[in-house]
């Protein structure tokens, strides 16, 4: 394959992106995920000297076909394959193709692999390591804040990390949320969230940068000096893998994602509908929602199997 169609590959995923961003809202971390997809694509095009606009159905059924010599998993798979569906549908409409070379391709089988979920006991051990680092300094009053609103609301890591200050301040007992395509939803605040955030908020102002920098960090409900202005994915990452080091926990059990885990499959356990838990952690699709579902099941069999008397008589019959 030429240059010159590689160069034009590479501006076809940008023009696409540009349409996904504008029309469709999608957000920074979706763009940046069609981009590497997309650019892997082109690349398998390439060493077979082809291009987007020459694509094949051959093309798309061995690209998955490698995907899967290389290990990828079958969720990995598909989401390359709707990638590719977005794209080439982008091309057919604007007429720079005509046809989609997608279609009649079978998504690849998704294997149901069930989060990560912390135990009731986990988060107490959490808790109890978090306030006694509360007692300590700011830092452990922040971290405090920060592991009980994200226990409490089911935040993703990208929403806590870029949250306004106005978020906490324009609804009592809720946070008003802008998760992603910019959808706005509302997310609870226990009374444990609310009094952590009131505590932290007495003691915000010094983790406020100095200079040019601090009207920019003052709007964010977790200032820091980094380049953003807040707090970073990556440094939230690193706090609470420290907080489970110093709660006896494995750190590698323990990241923002779990504790959204647990946020939902907790309350699935106690009872709520799946509509009230999909709003909740701001799912466009309830199917997305129902691995929960799942996980409670398979905790509570798990449960009876170890605890129930008539359980455990069967495997000592089981042993003799």
């Amino acid at each position: 394959m030429s240059r010159t169609k590689s160069f034009g590959d590479v501006r076809l995923v940008e023009t696409f992106l540009d349409m996904m961003s504008a029309e469709r809202g999608a957000s920074i971390n979706t763009l940046a995920a069609y981009r590497r997809d997309l650019l892997d694509f082109h690349g398998f095009l390439a060493g077979r000297g082809a291009d987007a606009k020459h694509a094949t159905r051959d093309h798309v059924k061995h690209y998955l076909m490698s995907l899967s010599s290389s290990g990828a998993a079958g969720s990995s798979q598909a989401r390359r394959l709707s990638a590719l569906r977005q794209f080439f549908g982008f091309l057919y409409a604007e007429g720079m193709r005509t046809d989609d070379p997608t279609n009649a391709v079978d998504a690849p089988k998704r294997g149901r692999t069930l989060p990560k979920v912390l135990s009731r006991d986990d988060l107490d051990r959490l808790t109890d390591a978090a306030e006694k680092c509360a007692e300590k300094d700011e830092e452990g009053v922040r971290l405090l804040c920060i592991l009980e609103m994200l226990y409490a609301s089911g935040l993703r890591v990208s929403e806590l990390a870029t949250l306004p200050l106005a978020a906490v301040r324009n609804r009592e007992g809720v946070l008003l949320v802008k998760g992603k395509g910019g959808k706005e939803r509302l997310a609870p605040l226990n009374p444990r969230a609310r009094e952590a955030i009131s505590n932290y908020l007495a003691i915000r102002e010094v983790f406020l940068p100095k200079g040019d920098r601090r009207r920019l960090a003052e709007k964010f409900l977790f200032p820091s000096r980094s380049a953003e202005c807040h707090l970073t994915r990556r440094r939230l990452h690193q706090m609470l893998k420290a907080l489970a080091f110093d709660a006896g926990l494995d750190p590698d059990k323990l990241s923002p994602h779990v504790l959204r885990h647990a946020f939902a499959t907790h309350l699935v356990e106690g009872g709520a509908d799946l509509r009230s838990v999909q709003t909740m952690l701001g799912h466009a699709d309830i199917a997305t929602t129902q691995i929960y579902t799942h996980v409670a099941k398979d905790r509570l069999a798990a449960t009876v199997a170890s605890a129930h008397p008539l359980a455990k008589r069967k495997t000592a019959k089981s042993a003799d």
